[in-house]
């Protein structure tokens, strides 16, 4: 797991990034989530993905560890949309996409451990993403990085953030 997040850090461009996270809980990691995108500043999508310990299932810590992510995408990024998947035996994480407003994007087939599955897609829009969520996020320290992401920073606006149709205050699209 050490050597794939130094290979994605050290592999990381401006059209090609992923940011691995880790939630924790009382000082104690829970689990990972991640965020990527290829071609971001002309496609504004990108996916995720999730893992929590088998203890920490059941709790709400998945929709919590998303929606934070969702913000950062949305709300800090400007994503347009963001997708997800789960294979076609994991109902639990069909569950946290729907509670934050994903729908149906179709299915893949993929070879896990040598046998054929099925990877349920689903996919948010920013037009289709619930006005609150019962998890609010706090961004901070994102400007200066932006330019990782392939996007540049602002001068601020005038006014509040929005929340719709574009990246939030301080962000300007390349």
């Amino acid at each position: 797991m050490i050597r794939h997040h130094r290979r994605r850090l050290g592999n990381w461009t401006p059209d090609n990034w992923q940011l691995n996270l880790t939630a924790f809980e009382n000082g104690r990691a829970v689990g990972r989530q991640s965020l990527w995108a290829r071609d971001f500043r002309t496609l504004r999508e990108v996916s995720t993905a999730s893992w929590i310990g088998r203890a920490d299932q059941g709790r709400g810590l998945g929709t919590e560890m998303r929606a934070a992510v969702l913000a950062l995408a949305f709300d800090g990024l400007g994503a347009g949309d963001a997708v997800s998947g789960a294979f076609q035996d994991n109902p639990a994480s069909h569950r946290v996409s729907t509670k934050l407003g994903y729908v149906a994007d179709g299915v893949e087939r993929r070879l896990v451990r040598g046998r054929p599955t099925l990877m349920r897609r689903m996919r948010l829009t920013a037009d289709r993403r619930p006005a609150t969520t019962p998890h609010p996020t706090t961004i901070t320290g994102l400007i200066p990085c932006l330019p990782l992401f392939g996007l540049r920073p602002s001068p601020p606006a005038a006014g509040p953030p929005t929340r719709r149709g574009g990246p939030a205050r301080g962000v300007r699209r390349p």
